[in-house]
């Protein structure tokens, strides 16, 4: 007999499979296999691959930098249906012996806390936080909503907003309740624009008292999509259906354009972009910012969206190194969050992402990915831009 090559075998062995598989032999075994295993498909929820990746991972223990954390919310307002006269009573979201230990081991010099809330809520917030703790702690004012249909509202919203200031109030802050929220009737009728001209007297007196606005608009563009299955944040809105803003509501694009006309009328106003704006799309942000050179953007619970495009982030940050701010989005014990949660390891994951070229990581403290089933890579900024990042563009721009 000839001597046969492996190629010859393995052609010889592939018809023999094919005909067992016709009498039902050895590849009838594997199509069991093959169907027991369709059988037993995995639940998308239960699913926790683990990265055979062997790669350089860094512990951050500590910033390189003092931190003004310019974005975190450790008390809760009354939503725009409570904003009653007075503003009602604050909720601290922690205690203060709860958050200065993290503070004081992560390098973290001052917290701002956004959602002061107003009137009486305000008091309350200024009280706890920043009046004991003048060095660690500041707090911004919001709008009130409650009174938007009264013919002096526009002036009467002014007239607060220097009262907040006046009473120690650093900055103010809008949710995205205006331009997905709020209606003409606060909570019915038909959606107030964010460029609605009732709103331009608080603009001009956010800048005339030197508070800056960080404002929050819209949300990453998969919330406006069918949540089928081509919608890659398919799993974070099946589990918050609420966050959906398919349908009945303006464009992603449509409110960015509302907010940016804000943004060019009042150009003595300081205007922080929560979440860097659209973090998805940094060439779209990067125009804003040449246009509006009163714009100023922070990156909080957005380093999953910025750290899977390392390259493009870095130049990113590297152009725009003196209008980039620190901030989280820390709401301590926000277990619905877990990008968010105030602690160690949360601020460990930021620094890791600004500090270190490591790969493939983990954006957030949390089982599985909360936001997108992916991973992302550190920017490796160096320390002229870290310092500006981490404190000095905040401590300008709130007047420290």
């Amino acid at each position: 007999m000839d001597r046969w090559n492996r190629r010859e075998w393995m052609t010889a062995v592939g018809v023999t499979a094919a005909a067992a598989s016709t009498e039902g032999g050895v590849s009838g075994q594997a199509g069991d296999k093959k169907t027991q295993a369709t059988k037993g498909l995995l639940p998308l929820v239960e699913y926790e691959p683990k990265s055979m990746l062997t790669v350089p991972e860094s512990r951050v223990e500590k910033s390189r930098f003092p931190v003004i954390d310019i974005h975190t919310h450790l008390s809760w307002s009354p939503g725009p249906a409570d904003n009653a006269p007075g503003g009602g009573k604050f909720s601290p979201t922690a205690r203060l012996d709860e958050i200065l230990p993290v503070m004081d081991g992560r390098n973290i010099k001052m917290l701002v806390n956004v959602t002061g809330g107003s009137g009486t809520c305000l008091d309350q917030a200024l009280d706890y936080f920043q009046k004991p703790h003048p060095d660690r702690f500041l707090v911004f004012t919001e709008p009130s909503w409650w009174n938007i249909k009264q013919p002096n509202y526009a002036q009467w919203q002014a007239d607060e907003l220097g009262q907040a200031r006046k009473k120690g109030a650093r900055g103010l802050k809008l949710l995205k309740t205006l331009g997905l929220y709020l209606r003409e009737d606060v909570t019915e009728g038909d959606l107030v624009k964010v460029d609605d001209k009732r709103f331009g007297p608080m603009w001009e007196a956010a800048g005339a008292n030197q508070m800056p606005v960080l404002i929050h608009v819209s949300d990453p563009e998969a919330f406006f999509l069918p949540i089928d299955r081509f919608n890659e944040r398919y799993e974070e809105l099946h589990a918050h259906p609420d966050w959906s803003f398919h349908g009945d509501f303006p464009s992603n694009k449509e409110i960015h354009e509302a907010r940016n006309r804000v943004v060019e009328r009042h150009p003595k106003t300081q205007f922080i972009l929560a979440h860097i704006g659209d973090s998805e799309n940094l060439g779209w942000v990067s125009e804003w910012l040449d246009k509006y050179p009163n714009m100023h953007v922070e990156f909080g619970a957005r380093i999953g969206e910025l750290g899977r495009q390392p390259r493009t982030a870095r130049k990113f940050f590297e152009k725009y190194q003196d209008r980039i701010l620190f901030g989280t989005d820390a709401v301590p014990h926000g277990d619905e969050y877990p990008q968010q949660v105030y602690g160690d390891a949360l601020y460990q994951i930021y620094y890791r992402f600004l500090e270190t070229e490591d790969e493939y990581f983990d954006y957030s403290p949390a089982r599985v990915p909360p936001q997108g089933r992916w991973r992302i890579y550190g920017l490796g900024l160096p320390e002229t831009i870290l310092r500006k990042i981490y404190h000095d563009n905040a401590a300008r721009l709130l007047g420290l």
